[in-house]
């Protein structure tokens, strides 16, 4: 005969253990809920970063939404929110440009290692794309608009909705990436409200 108490351990282990799980991925975003495709990421131990809080991320991958969508929530504290700050409040147009060095610099570094290697790089590639950006506002916080436009067939684009406010000592910055931008801003606020 079994007794019924060896059960009731095992399930306490078991709920401890998934209640442990479900706070790595953050607090939900509200407004882009799984009913509409959008599915939670688990950011628990993807941020290690010290002055950087991962809130929530959610992504609506191609196959379930209209439209491929990703949106997020994080908080920067101490030496990085005044950084983050100062380059969303005044140097947008830098921060624009950064996308397109990050892709400069890893094409030397792999025309550099082909070099070590021996071997003769390729001509630089002329650049496919333009970046540029728009300030917007919305409830409670300052926006910036950062689009990125495929130069042979500007219709081809991504854009990035970031919204940015302060709460208390801790900057929050909701940002959403989308291929229009009515649909970065509506997620990028409803982040926002979720924040």
């Amino acid at each position: 005969m079994r007794s019924r108490f060896h059960v009731a351990p095992l399930l306490l282990a078991a709920g401890l253990f998934l209640s442990s799980c479900s706070s790595q991925y953050g607090s939900p975003i509200v407004d882009l809920p799984a009913s509409a495709g959008w599915q939670p990421l688990p950011i628990g131990a993807w941020v290690l970063n010290d002055g950087l809080e991962a809130r929530s991320m959610a992504f609506c991958p191609r196959n379930a939404c209209i439209r491929q969508g990703f949106a997020a929530v994080v908080a920067f504290e101490g030496a990085q929110a005044r950084g983050m700050e100062q380059a969303l409040s005044e140097k947008p147009a830098e921060l624009a440009r950064s996308f397109a060095r990050l892709a400069a610099e890893k094409a030397s570094a792999r025309a550099a290692e082909q070099r070590r290697a021996g071997k003769k790089p390729p001509k630089p590639k002329p650049e496919n794309s333009v970046t540029d950006y728009a300030r917007f506002d919305a409830a409670g916080a300052n926006g910036i608009l950062v689009t990125i436009r495929a130069k042979d067939a500007p219709a081809r684009q991504g854009v990035t909705a970031i919204l940015y406010g302060r709460e208390n000592d801790r900057l929050v910055v909701a940002l959403a990436v989308s291929d229009t931008a009515d649909a970065a801003k509506h997620d990028a606020e409803a982040a926002w409200r979720s924040r």
